[in-house]
């Protein structure tokens, strides 16, 4: 072992010393800046833009100087919180129709899409119950909804909130029976907290604005949003009945919706005059 380190210099014994001590600072200092960007989300990784915050599944009523009618909606919602939490599953049942089912978490599309490239023959429509979840997924899924020309519905005492609608949306022809929850309310983004409030103003207006252009591609009235960017995340605007047919959200009037087999379109009631669907 002598002999083995007689080979180099005492100068060059320090350098190798010190370029060792050196190494290991860095690595301690690396450790303490990961766990201060931690602390301090400096270097946050850019997260998909969910609709709204995961917590209440079940948002209450927001107040208006218009209380529904038929009262708060979510008493007619049959299906538990813990499985609307979830991430979305998706059932093939009877009569062509898809139980899409659970939070449209990232990656709710591209499963979605696997799905519907395996048994896209057989589905008529696609049914939904879901709290909401992330906007990119729920209008991607609504474009592959149009393109194939799938109904969507929201059956009785089945919830269809937050981002939902923009996949409802996306339906040939649409439905929601007199016992369906279906409302919207302000997108909420995960990194929020850590963007400047400039980039995050931008952000949301450009958000706002893919969502516009959603809508108006899929025939429906884009005024629909308002009740979203006036009603904040912890609460919900449930639409009535009849807001529900003024923004085209449905096709089908709601007293008759079951009695329309899934997957007929009613003629020229998918979209509005002029429009492409999406």
């Amino acid at each position: 072992m002598v002999r083995y380190f007689a080979r180099f210099d005492d100068g060059e014994v320090v350098r190798w010393v010190f370029r060792g001590m050196l190494l290991g600072a860095i690595g301690v200092l690396a450790l303490d800046l990961n766990e201060l960007s931690r602390e301090n989300g400096w270097w946050a990784p850019e997260a998909s833009m969910p609709a709204a915050p995961s917590d209440p599944i079940l948002p209450p009523v927001v107040q208006t100087d218009t209380p529904l009618p038929s009262g708060d909606p979510r008493r007619f919602v049959t299906t538990g919180e813990e499985i609307l939490a979830r991430p979305m599953t998706f059932t093939l049942q009877g009569d062509g129709v898809l139980a899409a089912e659970g939070s449209i978490d990232q990656g709710a599309a591209a499963r979605f899409a696997a799905e519907i490239e395996a048994r896209g023959e057989y589905v008529k429509t696609v049914s939904l119950n879901s709290p909401g979840g992330a906007l990119d997924d729920a209008m991607a899924m609504a474009r592959l909804v149009r393109g194939r020309g799938i109904a969507t519905q929201v059956a009785d005492g089945a919830i269809c909130a937050s981002s939902c609608p923009l996949l409802l949306a996306g339906g040939l022809t649409r439905t929601a029976g007199p016992m369906a929850a279906v409302g919207v309310h302000q997108f909420y983004a995960a990194s929020q907290a850590t963007t400047a409030p400039a980039q995050a103003m931008a952000d949301a207006q450009a958000t706002t604005a893919r969502i516009s252009r959603h809508l108006i591609d899929m025939g429906i009235d884009p005024t629909l949003w308002l009740h979203a960017l006036d009603t904040p995340p912890q609460a919900l605007y449930y639409f009535s009945p009849e807001e529900l047919a003024k923004y085209r959200l449905v096709t089908t009037p709601i007293a008759t919706a079951q009695k329309v087999a899934p997957g007929k379109a009613e003629t020229g009631s998918a979209t509005k005059p002029g429009l492409t669907p999406g």
